[in-house]
C-alpha cells in the first residue's frame, strides 16, 4: 500500500512539474476557464467512454463490435455543476440507448460535492441569494435560488432521523436552554424560542439531543420536551443546569424526579445586578461571590445572611430572590471544586448559542419554523465537530456520581 502511494505521488508530481515549466499563471491554472476545470471535464468524459467500453463489451474501433447488436452512436453535450464550478462535458451514447452511466447518471445537473458546497455556505448563514451569487463569483456556476433550496430541503430526512434517533439511557448532566430568533409566522415576523438541549454522555462528551421551536419559552412546553427525550430512551438525568425560568424545576421533576435541578449561578448574579444602580454594581458582584465560592452549602447561606444585613436595606429583592431559589442554587456545592465547573453554570451551552448567533446575526428573519429549523441543525452539526475531547475533570466527575448515585450508574 505505501508503494503505490508512493507511485502516485511521484506520478502528481510529475504531472505538477510539467504544468509549471510550461510557465502557466494561476488564473490559467485554476481560474474559471482555467486547466483545472478542463481537466476535471475531460476526466468526466473519458470515465464515461469506461463505462460505455464496459456497457458494450468492447473497446472503441474493436472489430469484436461489428454485428453484437448494440453499438457507439455518438455523443451529446452537457452541462454540470461541480464543486470547482460548471462543467461543459460530451457524453457518449450507444445506439440501443440503454446505456446508463454511473458517473453522471441521465438527467443529472451536479454532481455531489456541488451539493456539498451549497449545504455548506448555507450553514454559515448565508442566504440563498448570496450563495447563488458566491457560486457566480467564485466558480462561474449559474444556479437558481430554487435549485439552492432543494439542495437545503434534502437536509430535511437527516433533521427528523437525527431528531427522533434513540438516545442513550443516562446522561449524568445535561444543560436545558433557549434563544431567540425572528420567524415569519402567519404574514407577521415574530421572536420565537429555539429549545436546545445539551447532554453531556457518560464517556464526558458533549451530545446535543434535539431542537425545537416554539412561540414562547415556557415551563409548559419544556415539559414536552423532557418527555419526549424520556420516549427516545432516556431513562435517567444526574445533574440539569438551567436558568431560572419560573417553573422549570417543577418541568424537570415532573418527568425526573431524582434528578437534581441546578439553577445557573451566572443567570442568578445578572438578576441580582439587574437593578442595582451603575455605581453600586462593582461592589454588589463582590458581596455575592463569597455566596458562590463557599466550601459548603452552611457556609453560603451565612455569607448570604452576611449580604443581606448590609444591603436588604437598599436592595431587598437580591437576597430575597437567592432565598426563593436556595433549594435549587446548593445542589453544587455537594461536589468538589473542579466538577462544579460543570455543573453550576450553563455557559457549555451558552458558548453554543453565541456560535449560532454569529451565524443568525446578517438574516433579518427566517421564512418559517422549519427554514430555521434547517440552519441551525445544519450550524450546530458544524459546531459539534469541534466537541472533540471530554470535559475537563470528566473522570473524577464520573467517580463521584458513582459514589452519590451508586445504584443508578450503568455499569457498562
Amino acid at each position: 500500500m505505501a508503494k503505490t502511494k508512493d507511485a502516485q505521488t511521484q506520478l502528481l508530481d510529475a504531472l505538477v512539474d510539467e504544468l509549471l515549466s510550461q510557465g502557466k499563471s494561476a488564473e490559467e491554472l485554476l481560474g474559471q476557464n482555467g486547466l483545472l476545470k478542463q481537466m476535471t471535464g475531460r476526466l468526466l468524459e473519458r470515465m464515461l467512454e469506461g463505462e460505455l467500453t464496459d456497457h458494450l463489451g468492447y473497446e472503441k474501433h474493436d472489430v469484436s463490435g461489428h454485428h453484437s447488436g448494440n453499438s457507439r452512436n455518438g455523443k451529446s453535450s452537457k452541462t454540470v455543476k461541480t464543486d470547482t464550478g460548471q462543467v461543459t462535458i460530451d457524453v457518449p451514447r450507444d445506439r440501443n440507448g440503454d446505456f446508463e452511466p454511473e458517473i453522471v447518471h441521465k438527467r443529472q445537473t451536479r454532481l455531489k460535492g456541488f451539493d456539498d458546497k451549497v449545504i455548506s455556505l448555507y450553514a454559515r448563514g448565508l442566504t440563498n441569494q448570496e450563495i447563488k451569487a458566491h457560486l457566480k463569483e467564485i466558480y462561474g456556476a449559474n444556479v437558481s435560488t430554487g435549485l439552492i433550496s432543494s439542495v437545503t430541503d434534502a437536509v430535511y430526512d437527516e433533521v427528523k432521523a437525527w431528531q427522533s434517533r434513540s438516545l442513550d439511557d443516562v446522561y449524568p448532566v445535561v444543560y436545558l436552554d433557549a434563544l431567540k430568533v425572528k420567524i415569519r409566522d402567519a404574514g407577521t415576523v415574530i421572536n420565537k424560542s429555539v429549545y436546545l438541549a445539551l447532554g453531556i454522555n457518560m464517556e464526558g462528551n458533549k451530545e446535543l439531543l434535539g431542537l425545537w421551536i416554539e412561540k414562547n419559552e415556557g415551563a409548559k412546553f419544556w415539559l414536552s420536551v423532557l418527555t419526549e427525550l424520556q420516549n427516545r430512551g432516556l431513562k435517567d438525568i444526574f445533574v440539569v443546569c438551567v436558568d431560572g425560568l419560573s417553573g422549570f424545576p417543577d418541568a424537570i421533576e415532573t418527568v425526573f424526579p431524582k434528578t437534581q435541578v441546578q439553577l445557573c449561578i451566572v443567570h442568578q448574579i445578572r438578576n441580582s445586578l439587574r437593578f442595582v444602580t451603575w455605581t453600586d454594581r462593582k461592589q454588589i458582584a463582590a458581596d455575592l461571590k463569597p455566596i458562590y465560592k463557599a466550601a459548603t452549602a452552611k457556609e453560603a447561606e451565612e455569607c448570604l445572611n452576611t449580604f443581606a444585613q448590609k444591603w436588604d436595606e437598599k436592595y431587598p429583592t437580591i437576597s430575597k430572590s437567592w432565598r426563593t431559589n436556595w433549594e435549587h442554587i446548593i445542589p453544587f456545592f455537594a461536589y468538589p471544586q473542579e466538577i462544579r465547573k460543570v455543573i453550576y453554570t450553563t455557559n457549555a451551552i451558552e458558548s453554543m448559542n453565541r456560535s449560532l448567533r454569529k451565524i443568525i446575526k446578517t438574516r433579518g428573519a427566517f421564512p418559517s419554523d422549519e427554514a430555521a429549523t434547517k440552519l441551525m441543525y445544519l450550524a450546530l452539526r458544524n459546531i459539534s465537530k469541534r466537541w472533540t475531547r471530554p470535559l475537563v475533570h470528566w473522570q473524577a466527575a464520573l467517580n463521584r456520581f458513582a459514589i452519590m448515585f451508586e445504584e443508578r450508574v450503568p455499569l457498562t
